[in-house]
């Protein structure tokens, strides 16, 4: 982009001593280096990410390498199966690129190991909401698996999570963004205000949610608050008789016909909206973006009651030592340095290092995307196609307009194997 900033290169290649990788560490802590120091590559460094595709992009793997010299092998799988090869297959990945409802599963299992905060660059540019739960000093923390709920532990090896900030973090944060309803404004026919709309008969057999457990779960939860169905106490952590009062509700409006499809991935969400086979369903904010690029108007509805949230973060194998773990701490300090948080700003995603991502995006995209101003100019995605016209404003305003009402997070409950088993039921049904 013609007015973004980049980043500075051609940084002095220095001989890479028998100390290695701490070199290396101690070349980016000293100051004396603006940038990265291009050594990894001489030491041959591939490091092996696996998680969901909202992030596992080829093109932060190709700039990883251009500025590191690091080989970061990235494998794109959807939630559930993150979650199980997390556990299952710790050998088989160097990172973990995981949702926060997922590292509630996966950290007790003691399959990564936690992050010292004195190693992480751009720990004190971290959103607060990573760290003590709130998006500003008098925000209601919202219900489910709020990320700084599992985002520290008290000491190494600890398998229970810290209740207040550590010196050891589970994950660093890094993408996050406010869900909310996808439509077609040219086939709802209505203004659409509430979660609740997903049910009208008018939209019989034109509705989809997402079918992920932990997340639908939550979409199904928002809906049956907006109807008047239920009242919980904790969306996030319902008890087995709101579990199946929710989900009985679920199967009678699937029989009903009321949903279209179940979707899991991003390309299937697209689809359905762009075909107009659905006309109203769970969606994320760039699948939307992906739905407009194709010339058809897809809005990502703000709703009365507000938005289900969730956050992702970059965790450490417990394998992971010596120049492999120092090349570990270098690829999360570069992902936090800003070119990545102005990658995932420009598709409708959220940086957990605002500050630095600031610096990779022009004064209009910034504008447009993080403080909810009309575009001056078109808006263009990271690969450069027009997303938006000049004067379009983003749907749900501003970061802390959307952030700032944010009802739930996605969330591991504790009936969490009875509510899937339930969930399959609703799905088979």
């Amino acid at each position: 982009m013609s007015n973004t900033k980049q980043p500075k290169s051609g940084l002095t290649r220095r001989s890479l001593l028998k100390t290695g990788a701490a070199a290396a560490g101690l070349a980016a802590g000293s100051g004396a280096i603006t940038g990265f120091p291009t050594i990894w590559a001489q030491t041959k460094i591939t490091l092996r990410q696996f998680g969901t595709g909202v992030s596992n992009i080829n093109a932060i793997a190709e700039k990883c390498k251009a500025d590191l010299g690091i080989t970061l092998e990235m494998t794109a799988t959807d939630s559930d199966a993150a979650a199980q090869r997390a556990v299952t297959q710790p050998n088989s990945y160097d990172i973990a690129d995981v949702e926060y409802w997922i590292a509630k599963k996966v950290f007790p299992a003691g399959v990564l190991q936690p992050m010292e905060v004195k190693k992480l660059k751009y720990y004190d540019k971290i959103v607060p909401l990573f760290i003590d739960g709130k998006l500003k000093s008098d925000s209601t923390i919202a219900q489910g698996t709020a990320p700084h709920t599992v985002g520290f532990v008290e000491k190494p090896g600890a398998k229970t999570f810290a209740k207040a900030p550590t010196e050891w973090m589970t994950m660093v944060p890094t993408i996050y963004n406010a869900d909310t309803l996808g439509i077609r404004p040219d086939l709802v026919g209505r203004d659409i205000t509430s979660w609740a709309d997903i049910m009208d008969p008018a939209f019989k057999g034109k509705t989809s949610i997402l079918n992920i457990p932990s997340i639908g779960i939550m979409d199904a939860a928002m809906i049956m608050e907006a109807m008047g169905k239920i009242k919980y106490a904790d969306k996030g952590n319902m008890t087995k008789a709101e579990i199946d009062k929710t989900i009985d509700f679920m199967i009678k409006a699937k029989q009903d016909g009321q949903f279209r499809a179940f979707w899991k991935s991003f390309d299937e969400s697209v689809n359905l909206m762009a075909s107009g086979e659905v006309v109203i369903q769970s969606m994320w904010s760039p699948a939307v973006a992906s739905v407009r690029a194709k010339g058809i108007a897809c809005k990502y509805q703000p709703l009365k009651e507000g938005y289900r949230a969730w956050g992702g973060g970059l965790g450490l194998a417990s394998h992971l030592k010596g120049a492999q773990l120092d090349a570990a701490y270098e690829y999360i300090n570069w992902y936090t340095s800003g070119w990545v948080g102005g990658y995932l700003n420009r598709q409708g995603y959220y940086s957990a290092c605002m500050e630095t991502a600031k610096n990779f995006m022009s004064a209009d995209e910034w504008g447009y995307w993080i403080e909810g101003k009309p575009a001056q100019g078109d808006i263009l995605s990271p690969e450069g196609k027009v997303m938006e016209k000049a004067g379009a404003v983003r749907d749900g305003g501003s970061f802390e307009e959307r952030m700032g009402k944010v009802a739930c997070w996605n969330s591991v409950m504790d009936e969490d194997r009875y509510m899937v088993r339930r969930w399959n039921e609703f799905i088979a049904a």
